[in-house]
Protein backbone atom coordinates (compact mmCIF):
# COMPACT_ATOMS: atom_id res chain seq x y z
CA UNK A 1 0.00 0.00 0.00
CA UNK A 2 1.48 3.35 -1.04
CA UNK A 3 2.21 6.05 1.53
CA UNK A 4 3.00 9.68 0.78
CA UNK A 5 4.33 12.24 3.24
CA UNK A 6 2.72 15.68 3.25
CA UNK A 7 5.07 18.25 4.80
CA UNK A 8 3.34 21.41 6.04
CA UNK A 9 5.76 24.33 5.60
CA UNK A 10 3.52 27.35 4.99
CA UNK A 11 3.74 28.87 8.48
CA UNK A 12 5.40 32.17 9.36
CA UNK A 13 6.95 31.12 12.70
CA UNK A 14 6.29 34.47 14.37
CA UNK A 15 7.52 33.34 17.79
CA UNK A 16 11.06 32.91 16.45
CA UNK A 17 11.20 36.66 15.71
CA UNK A 18 13.37 36.17 12.63
CA UNK A 19 12.91 37.65 9.16
CA UNK A 20 13.35 34.18 7.65
CA UNK A 21 10.54 31.69 8.39
CA UNK A 22 11.92 29.10 10.81
CA UNK A 23 11.61 26.17 8.41
CA UNK A 24 14.29 27.77 6.24
CA UNK A 25 16.72 28.52 9.05
CA UNK A 26 19.82 26.36 8.96
CA UNK A 27 20.92 23.69 11.39
CA UNK A 28 24.52 22.73 10.81
CA UNK A 29 24.42 24.45 7.44
CA UNK A 30 21.29 22.59 6.29
CA UNK A 31 17.81 24.14 6.17
CA UNK A 32 15.37 22.70 8.71
CA UNK A 33 12.89 21.94 5.92
CA UNK A 34 15.50 19.97 3.97
CA UNK A 35 16.36 17.86 7.02
CA UNK A 36 12.66 17.10 7.52
CA UNK A 37 12.04 16.21 3.89
CA UNK A 38 15.13 14.00 3.75
CA UNK A 39 13.93 12.04 6.78
CA UNK A 40 10.88 10.92 4.77
CA UNK A 41 12.66 10.53 1.45
CA UNK A 42 15.05 8.15 3.17
CA UNK A 43 12.29 5.86 4.47
CA UNK A 44 11.70 2.71 2.37
CA UNK A 45 7.92 2.75 2.84
CA UNK A 46 7.42 6.37 1.75
CA UNK A 47 6.81 6.55 -1.99
CA UNK A 48 6.85 10.34 -2.28
CA UNK A 49 6.98 13.66 -0.44
CA UNK A 50 4.72 16.64 -1.13
CA UNK A 51 5.52 20.01 0.42
CA UNK A 52 2.96 22.72 1.14
CA UNK A 53 4.59 26.16 1.32
CA UNK A 54 3.87 29.87 1.38
CA UNK A 55 4.08 31.45 -2.10
CA UNK A 56 6.23 34.28 -0.72
CA UNK A 57 8.91 31.69 0.08
CA UNK A 58 9.63 30.55 -3.49
CA UNK A 59 13.30 31.59 -3.46
CA UNK A 60 13.87 30.16 0.02
CA UNK A 61 12.12 26.93 -0.96
CA UNK A 62 14.17 26.43 -4.11
CA UNK A 63 17.41 27.09 -2.25
CA UNK A 64 16.55 24.80 0.68
CA UNK A 65 15.51 21.80 -1.42
CA UNK A 66 17.81 22.18 -4.44
CA UNK A 67 18.77 18.83 -5.94
CA UNK A 68 15.99 16.78 -4.31
CA UNK A 69 13.50 14.94 -6.50
CA UNK A 70 10.16 16.40 -5.45
CA UNK A 71 6.89 17.35 -7.15
CA UNK A 72 6.06 21.04 -7.46
CA UNK A 73 5.11 22.48 -4.06
CA UNK A 74 1.54 23.40 -3.24
CA UNK A 75 0.52 26.87 -2.04
CA UNK A 76 -0.74 26.86 1.54
CA UNK A 77 -3.71 28.69 3.05
CA UNK A 78 -4.45 31.11 5.87
CA UNK A 79 -4.34 28.43 8.59
CA UNK A 80 -2.57 25.13 9.05
CA UNK A 81 -5.86 23.31 8.49
CA UNK A 82 -6.33 25.15 5.19
CA UNK A 83 -2.78 24.28 4.12
CA UNK A 84 -3.24 20.59 4.88
CA UNK A 85 -6.53 20.49 2.95
CA UNK A 86 -4.93 22.13 -0.07
CA UNK A 87 -2.06 19.66 0.10
CA UNK A 88 -4.44 16.70 0.31
CA UNK A 89 -6.45 17.98 -2.63
CA UNK A 90 -3.25 18.21 -4.68
CA UNK A 91 -2.54 14.54 -3.86
CA UNK A 92 -5.96 13.42 -5.08
CA UNK A 93 -4.63 12.74 -8.58
CA UNK A 94 -2.08 10.25 -7.25
CA UNK A 95 -4.64 8.87 -4.73
CA UNK A 96 -2.26 7.15 -2.30
CA UNK A 97 -3.55 4.55 0.15
CA UNK A 98 -2.01 6.34 3.14
CA UNK A 99 -0.82 9.85 3.88
CA UNK A 100 1.49 10.93 6.71
CA UNK A 101 1.09 14.61 7.61
CA UNK A 102 4.11 16.18 9.28
CA UNK A 103 5.23 19.59 10.52
CA UNK A 104 8.21 21.03 8.63
CA UNK A 105 9.68 22.30 11.91
CA UNK A 106 10.15 18.77 13.30
CA UNK A 107 13.44 17.79 11.61
CA UNK A 108 14.39 15.08 14.13
CA UNK A 109 11.55 12.67 13.36
CA UNK A 110 12.99 9.16 13.53
CA UNK A 111 12.70 6.36 11.02
CA UNK A 112 11.13 4.18 13.70
CA UNK A 113 8.39 6.75 14.35
CA UNK A 114 7.54 6.86 10.65
CA UNK A 115 7.48 3.06 10.54
CA UNK A 116 5.28 2.84 13.63
CA UNK A 117 2.65 5.20 12.21
CA UNK A 118 2.59 3.37 8.88
CA UNK A 119 2.33 0.01 10.64
CA UNK A 120 -0.56 1.24 12.83
CA UNK A 121 -2.49 2.17 9.68
CA UNK A 122 -2.59 -1.52 8.73
CA UNK A 123 -5.36 -2.00 11.30
CA UNK A 124 -6.56 1.56 11.94
CA UNK A 125 -7.95 4.45 9.88
CA UNK A 126 -5.75 6.95 11.72
CA UNK A 127 -2.59 6.97 13.82
CA UNK A 128 -0.45 9.65 15.41
CA UNK A 129 2.92 9.82 17.06
CA UNK A 130 2.51 11.05 20.62
CA UNK A 131 4.14 11.12 24.05
CA UNK A 132 2.44 10.40 27.38
CA UNK A 133 2.30 13.42 29.67
CA UNK A 134 4.75 12.81 32.53
CA UNK A 135 4.67 16.22 34.25
CA UNK A 136 1.99 17.41 36.62
CA UNK A 137 -0.49 19.52 34.65
CA UNK A 138 -2.02 22.74 35.97
CA UNK A 139 -4.88 24.76 34.56
CA UNK A 140 -4.55 28.55 34.97
CA UNK A 141 -7.27 31.10 35.59
CA UNK A 142 -7.55 34.39 33.68
CA UNK A 143 -5.07 36.05 36.09
CA UNK A 144 -2.36 33.45 35.49
CA UNK A 145 -2.83 31.68 38.79
CA UNK A 146 -3.31 27.95 39.25
CA UNK A 147 -7.00 27.15 39.29
CA UNK A 148 -6.83 23.33 39.31
CA UNK A 149 -4.47 20.40 38.98
CA UNK A 150 -5.46 18.28 35.99
CA UNK A 151 -5.34 14.50 36.27
CA UNK A 152 -2.65 13.48 33.77
CA UNK A 153 -3.82 9.87 33.59
CA UNK A 154 -4.44 9.06 29.94
CA UNK A 155 -3.10 12.39 28.68
CA UNK A 156 -0.77 12.42 25.66
CA UNK A 157 1.08 15.17 23.77
CA UNK A 158 0.32 14.96 20.08
CA UNK A 159 3.31 15.03 17.73
CA UNK A 160 3.59 14.42 14.03
CA UNK A 161 3.60 12.49 11.76
CA UNK A 162 -0.12 11.82 11.89
CA UNK A 163 -1.16 9.15 9.42
CA UNK A 164 -4.52 8.37 7.84
CA UNK A 165 -6.25 6.49 5.10
CA UNK A 166 -6.05 9.07 2.34
CA UNK A 167 -9.64 9.18 1.11
CA UNK A 168 -11.03 9.37 4.64
CA UNK A 169 -8.86 12.27 5.81
CA UNK A 170 -9.36 14.16 2.54
CA UNK A 171 -13.14 13.91 2.94
CA UNK A 172 -12.87 14.97 6.60
CA UNK A 173 -10.82 18.06 5.77
CA UNK A 174 -13.21 19.07 3.00
CA UNK A 175 -16.23 18.73 5.27
CA UNK A 176 -14.63 20.76 8.06
CA UNK A 177 -12.94 23.47 6.00
CA UNK A 178 -12.58 26.75 7.89
CA UNK A 179 -12.89 25.26 11.39
CA UNK A 180 -9.23 26.09 12.27
CA UNK A 181 -8.59 22.88 14.20
CA UNK A 182 -5.02 22.65 15.44
CA UNK A 183 -4.07 19.21 14.18
CA UNK A 184 -5.27 16.55 11.79
CA UNK A 185 -6.18 14.08 14.51
CA UNK A 186 -8.73 16.66 15.72
CA UNK A 187 -10.18 16.80 12.20
CA UNK A 188 -10.38 13.02 12.15
CA UNK A 189 -12.00 12.87 15.59
CA UNK A 190 -14.65 15.39 14.55
CA UNK A 191 -15.95 13.09 11.82
CA UNK A 192 -15.65 9.87 13.80
CA UNK A 193 -12.35 8.50 12.47
CA UNK A 194 -10.63 6.39 15.12
CA UNK A 195 -7.02 7.46 15.74
CA UNK A 196 -4.44 5.10 17.25
CA UNK A 197 -1.77 6.54 19.57
CA UNK A 198 1.78 5.45 18.78
CA UNK A 199 4.51 6.38 21.25
CA UNK A 200 7.01 8.76 19.64
CA UNK A 201 10.44 10.11 20.47
CA UNK A 202 11.32 13.02 22.75
CA UNK A 203 13.79 14.13 20.04
CA UNK A 204 10.87 14.76 17.69
CA UNK A 205 10.11 18.21 19.08
CA UNK A 206 8.75 21.15 17.12
CA UNK A 207 11.16 24.06 16.74
CA UNK A 208 9.05 27.00 17.91
CA UNK A 209 11.28 29.32 19.94
CA UNK A 210 14.89 30.48 19.91
CA UNK A 211 15.51 28.16 22.84
CA UNK A 212 14.29 25.26 20.69
CA UNK A 213 16.71 26.36 17.98
CA UNK A 214 19.59 26.29 20.46
CA UNK A 215 18.62 22.77 21.52
CA UNK A 216 18.45 21.69 17.89
CA UNK A 217 21.90 23.10 17.16
CA UNK A 218 23.35 21.16 20.07
CA UNK A 219 21.72 17.94 18.83
CA UNK A 220 23.15 18.41 15.35
CA UNK A 221 26.62 19.16 16.65
CA UNK A 222 26.59 16.14 18.96
CA UNK A 223 25.70 13.92 16.02
CA UNK A 224 28.71 15.19 14.04
CA UNK A 225 31.49 13.41 15.91
CA UNK A 226 34.00 13.02 13.07
CA UNK A 227 36.10 16.12 13.76
CA UNK A 228 38.60 17.10 11.04
CA UNK A 229 41.20 19.87 10.93
CA UNK A 230 42.64 21.08 7.62
CA UNK A 231 45.46 23.50 6.85
CA UNK A 232 45.94 25.76 3.83
CA UNK A 233 48.70 28.07 2.62
CA UNK A 234 48.80 30.46 -0.33
CA UNK A 235 50.91 33.36 -1.60
CA UNK A 236 50.72 35.91 -4.41
CA UNK A 237 53.35 38.38 -5.49
CA UNK A 238 52.88 42.05 -6.24
CA UNK A 239 53.07 43.14 -9.86
CA UNK A 240 54.65 46.33 -11.17
CA UNK A 241 51.20 47.63 -12.11
CA UNK A 242 48.72 49.51 -9.99
CA UNK A 243 45.35 47.81 -9.46
CA UNK A 244 42.69 49.15 -11.83
CA UNK A 245 40.43 50.35 -9.03
CA UNK A 246 43.16 51.09 -6.49
CA UNK A 247 42.36 48.01 -4.41
CA UNK A 248 43.49 44.42 -3.99
CA UNK A 249 41.18 41.73 -2.65
CA UNK A 250 42.12 40.32 0.73
CA UNK A 251 39.79 37.98 2.65
CA UNK A 252 36.98 39.05 0.34
CA UNK A 253 37.43 42.73 1.16
CA UNK A 254 38.82 45.46 -1.16
CA UNK A 255 41.94 46.94 0.46
CA UNK A 256 43.76 50.02 -0.95
CA UNK A 257 47.12 49.21 -2.53
CA UNK A 258 49.50 50.92 -4.94
CA UNK A 259 50.37 47.60 -6.57
CA UNK A 260 48.18 44.81 -7.88
CA UNK A 261 48.61 41.17 -6.96
CA UNK A 262 49.38 38.65 -9.67
CA UNK A 263 47.08 35.68 -10.02
CA UNK A 264 44.72 33.93 -12.42
CA UNK A 265 41.66 34.78 -10.30
CA UNK A 266 41.47 37.86 -8.07
CA UNK A 267 44.66 36.67 -6.26
CA UNK A 268 43.02 36.71 -2.84
CA UNK A 269 45.62 34.69 -0.91
CA UNK A 270 43.55 34.79 2.27
CA UNK A 271 40.43 33.18 0.78
CA UNK A 272 42.58 30.75 -1.19
CA UNK A 273 44.26 29.50 1.97
CA UNK A 274 40.89 29.15 3.71
CA UNK A 275 39.49 27.22 0.77
CA UNK A 276 42.45 24.83 0.82
CA UNK A 277 42.10 24.38 4.57
CA UNK A 278 38.51 23.18 4.11
CA UNK A 279 39.48 20.90 1.23
CA UNK A 280 42.23 19.54 3.47
CA UNK A 281 39.78 18.75 6.27
CA UNK A 282 37.64 16.88 3.75
CA UNK A 283 40.67 15.17 2.16
CA UNK A 284 39.42 16.46 -1.20
CA UNK A 285 42.66 17.62 -2.86
CA UNK A 286 43.25 21.38 -3.28
CA UNK A 287 41.96 24.53 -4.92
CA UNK A 288 44.00 23.97 -8.08
CA UNK A 289 42.34 20.59 -8.57
CA UNK A 290 38.81 21.98 -8.35
CA UNK A 291 39.56 25.28 -10.11
CA UNK A 292 42.52 24.74 -12.50
CA UNK A 293 44.49 27.97 -13.01
CA UNK A 294 44.79 27.16 -16.71
CA UNK A 295 41.03 27.25 -17.18
CA UNK A 296 39.99 30.59 -18.67
CA UNK A 297 36.65 30.26 -16.89
CA UNK A 298 38.35 31.30 -13.64
CA UNK A 299 40.37 34.20 -15.00
CA UNK A 300 39.69 37.19 -12.79
CA UNK A 301 37.07 35.22 -10.82
CA UNK A 302 36.10 36.31 -7.34
CA UNK A 303 37.55 33.96 -4.74
CA UNK A 304 34.19 34.06 -2.96
CA UNK A 305 33.16 31.42 -5.49
CA UNK A 306 35.93 29.06 -4.43
CA UNK A 307 35.25 29.38 -0.71
CA UNK A 308 31.49 28.94 -1.20
CA UNK A 309 32.16 25.78 -3.21
CA UNK A 310 34.27 24.36 -0.37
CA UNK A 311 31.47 25.25 2.08
CA UNK A 312 28.96 23.40 -0.08
CA UNK A 313 31.22 20.34 -0.19
CA UNK A 314 31.02 20.21 3.61
CA UNK A 315 27.23 20.56 3.52
CA UNK A 316 26.93 17.85 0.86
CA UNK A 317 28.61 15.44 3.26
CA UNK A 318 26.18 16.31 6.04
CA UNK A 319 28.75 18.32 7.97
CA UNK A 320 29.38 21.80 9.24
CA UNK A 321 32.27 24.21 9.53
CA UNK A 322 32.93 24.68 13.24
CA UNK A 323 35.73 27.26 13.09
CA UNK A 324 38.26 28.89 10.78
CA UNK A 325 41.49 30.66 11.73
CA UNK A 326 43.27 32.86 9.18
CA UNK A 327 46.66 34.56 9.42
CA UNK A 328 47.66 37.10 6.76
CA UNK A 329 51.44 37.58 6.40
CA UNK A 330 52.66 40.83 4.85
CA UNK A 331 54.44 44.11 5.54
CA UNK A 332 51.73 46.05 3.78
CA UNK A 333 48.90 46.81 3.49
CA UNK A 334 47.97 46.95 7.13
CA UNK A 335 45.25 44.41 7.92
CA UNK A 336 44.08 45.85 11.26
CA UNK A 337 41.69 48.51 9.88
CA UNK A 338 39.96 45.85 7.77
CA UNK A 339 39.93 42.93 10.21
CA UNK A 340 36.27 43.27 11.23
CA UNK A 341 35.13 43.59 7.61
CA UNK A 342 37.17 40.49 6.73
CA UNK A 343 35.67 38.46 9.56
CA UNK A 344 32.17 39.51 8.56
CA UNK A 345 32.77 38.65 4.92
CA UNK A 346 34.17 35.21 5.70
CA UNK A 347 31.29 34.47 8.09
CA UNK A 348 28.84 35.53 5.38
CA UNK A 349 30.40 33.29 2.73
CA UNK A 350 30.70 30.28 5.03
CA UNK A 351 27.25 30.90 6.55
CA UNK A 352 28.58 30.59 10.09
CA UNK A 353 28.45 32.91 13.09
CA UNK A 354 31.06 35.63 13.52
CA UNK A 355 32.44 34.04 16.69
CA UNK A 356 33.58 31.09 14.57
CA UNK A 357 35.89 33.24 12.42
CA UNK A 358 39.36 34.38 13.47
CA UNK A 359 41.49 36.77 11.38
CA UNK A 360 45.00 37.69 12.42
CA UNK A 361 47.93 39.40 10.74
CA UNK A 362 51.69 39.33 11.18
CA UNK A 363 54.90 40.40 9.47
CA UNK A 364 58.16 38.51 9.01
CA UNK A 365 60.27 41.33 10.44
CA UNK A 366 61.54 42.33 7.00
CA UNK A 367 62.73 38.78 6.26
CA UNK A 368 61.85 36.78 3.15
CA UNK A 369 59.72 37.79 0.17
CA UNK A 370 56.89 39.13 2.35
CA UNK A 371 59.41 41.05 4.45
CA UNK A 372 60.83 42.64 1.31
CA UNK A 373 57.30 43.65 0.27
CA UNK A 374 57.33 41.38 -2.77
CA UNK A 375 54.00 39.76 -2.04
CA UNK A 376 51.39 38.55 0.43
CA UNK A 377 51.06 35.12 2.03
CA UNK A 378 48.31 33.57 4.15
CA UNK A 379 47.90 30.50 6.31
CA UNK A 380 44.61 29.07 7.53
CA UNK A 381 43.15 26.19 9.47
CA UNK A 382 39.57 24.94 9.32
CA UNK A 383 37.79 22.71 11.79
CA UNK A 384 35.04 20.64 10.18
CA UNK A 385 32.56 18.26 11.81
CA UNK A 386 31.16 15.42 9.71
Amino acid sequence: MSAIALIVAAGRGARMRTETPKQYLKLGGVAILRRTVQAFLGHPDISGVQVVYHPDDEVLYQSALAGLSLPSPVHGGETRQDSVRLGLEALATSNPDKVLIHDAARPFVTQSEISAVIEALSNNDGALSALPVVDTVKRADDRGNVSITVDREGLWRALTPQGFRFEAILAAHKSLAGQNLTDDAAVAEAVGISVKLVEGSTDNFKITTNQDMDRAEIMVQQSLNDIRIGQGTDAHKFSDQAPTDGNIMLAGVPVPSDRALEGHSDADAALHSLTDAIFGALAESDIGHHFPPGDEKWKGASSDIFLAFARDRVTARGGLIAHVDLTVICERPKVGPYRDAMRNKIAEILEISLDRVSVKATTTEKMGFTGRGEGIAAQATATVRL
